[in-house]
């Protein structure tokens, strides 16, 4: 194989994006307010658990309330708008969809 000729391995591919979009809409709304609690916050990952995600309710707030999910008990992720801080950081915003009677953590530091 010649310097000019070009293998099928060494073309890009395309990466699938896997975080909020593996979530899929529900088909009906009602039935989901009657099966699930929703959360609102901003999401970040587990430090050292890739099966939880942390949810920061208020995260320019000094009350750090947050809550800790299994992955499999979230069904549906919304996303929402935005928050932006006066210096111009923008921090993502979603409400998660919890199964009613799944355990989770809710964590609100104190001095």
């Amino acid at each position: 194989m010649g310097e000019s000729e070009m293998t099928f391995e060494s073309y890009p591919q395309e990466a699938l994006k896997f975080q909020i979009q593996a979530y899929k809409k529900p088909k009906d709304h009602h039935v989901l307010i009657k099966t699930h609690v929703s959360f609102s916050g901003s999401p970040q990952k587990h430090p050292y658990d890739s099966n939880k995600v942390i949810l920061i309710a208020d995260p320019f707030s000094t009350n750090n309330l947050y809550y800790e999910f299994h992955k499999d008990d979230i069904s549906y992720v919304e996303e929402l708008p935005n928050l932006v801080n006066p210096d111009g950081s923008v921090i993502a915003v979603v409400r998660v969809w919890v199964k009613k009677m799944s355990v989770a953590i809710r964590c609100s530091p104190f001095i």
